[in-house]
């Protein structure tokens, strides 16, 4: 499914999405800096494989490297696909922490378990590198029906390689779980206390956060929906659960997302619908005068992030009391 079909899919979703967002601050640098992994998860938004090619070239992370010089960025949050497998991530990690910025490698764990990866986890530590590491569940069945065989025991192996290096002690060391279906995810703090139970129980791990993140309609997740005629279902079930109170924390007002080119979108999923910012579409254009009051791109996908709790890079967005 093109990017074009799916934007046609979500515009022309009924009800629109109800609100006029604009962006109110640029704290954040989310640099997805190749679409490449040693992965192809059923869920991935980013529609990401071992066969894509996309690389983000010197250039382009050079000048994201002088907007992090010049701006009061507070984090860097370097995705992908698989961020670490492009041959420069490593420098991209080492100059932002120069410049005394706050960097998260969004990790799918397995990459630490592949050849020519022995030391990557000690390169993060050493560099003291937030990782938000992908773990659909507790339990191997779930996971590998979701990521592939032999996922979570190679997931498990990787965080207690990351538990003896001080991650989910003194570096920080948080979980994602998406839900494996057409449902919302669990209340994200009992989830939590589940993971955190039954991981130490039967592996030793600990670890800081879960985020509980919602199932996006874009890419494989949408034409999986569109495939087996249950896009209606889901969309029901976000626009019923719509919580206006999670309007203000939603990550698009505080972030932006650069692709490998250089493009800028109003987030993640924009990026995959190739629906750039409304103001400078690349980040060589970016005037941050005009660009942190600019509005954002919306449609209906939009309300996969304000369903319930709320859905965000960082998990939930509003607490149990103000849903």
């Amino acid at each position: 499914m093109t990017t074009q079909e799916q934007w046609n899919i979500l515009e022309n979703y009924e009800p629109a999405f109800p609100e006029r967002l604009k962006a109110s601050s640029l704290k954040t640098l989310q640099m997805n800096i190749t679409y490449r992994c040693n992965q192809a998860c059923s869920h991935c938004h980013v529609d990401a494989s071992p066969t894509r090619t996309e690389m983000m070239d010197l250039e382009t992370m050079e000048a994201c490297l002088r907007l992090i010089q010049n701006s009061n960025i507070e984090t860097v949050d370097i995705t992908g696909g698989a961020p670490e497998m492009h041959p420069h991530f490593r420098y991209l990690v080492e100059e932002c922490r120069k410049v005394g910025a706050h960097v998260i490698d969004r990790c799918n764990l397995t990459i630490l378990e592949e050849e020519g990866y022995e030391d990557l986890a000690e390169f993060l530590a050493k560099n003291q590198v937030e990782i938000v590491a992908s773990l659909p569940h507790y339990s191997a069945f779930t996971t590998d029906k979701q990521r592939g065989k032999g996922v979570f025991e190679k997931s498990i192996r990787a965080l207690q390689k990351l538990n003896q290096l001080g991650y989910g002690d003194t570096l920080p060391l948080n979980l994602v779980y998406n839900p494996n279906g057409l449902f919302l995810s669990p209340p994200q703090e009992e989830l939590e206390k589940d993971f955190k139970k039954e991981l130490h129980e039967k592996y030793g791990i600990t670890f800081h956060h879960l985020f509980a993140i919602n199932n996006i309609p874009v890419n494989r997740f949408l034409a999986a929906l569109v495939r087996t005629g249950r896009f209606e279902t889901y969309m029901e079930t976000l626009v019923q659960a719509f919580n206006p109170a999670t309007m203000d924390g939603l990550m698009c007002r505080h972030q932006v997302s650069v692709r490998y080119d250089g493009s800028l979108y109003d987030c993640d999923f924009n990026q995959m619908l190739d629906r750039p910012c409304n103001i400078a579409q690349n980040i060589r254009d970016l005037d941050l005068e005009t660009f942190v009051n600019r509005d954002i791109v919306v449609s209906a996908h939009c309300y996969g992030c304000t369903a319930g709790a709320g859905s965000s890079c960082g998990g939930e967005i509003v607490t149990k009391q103000a849903v």
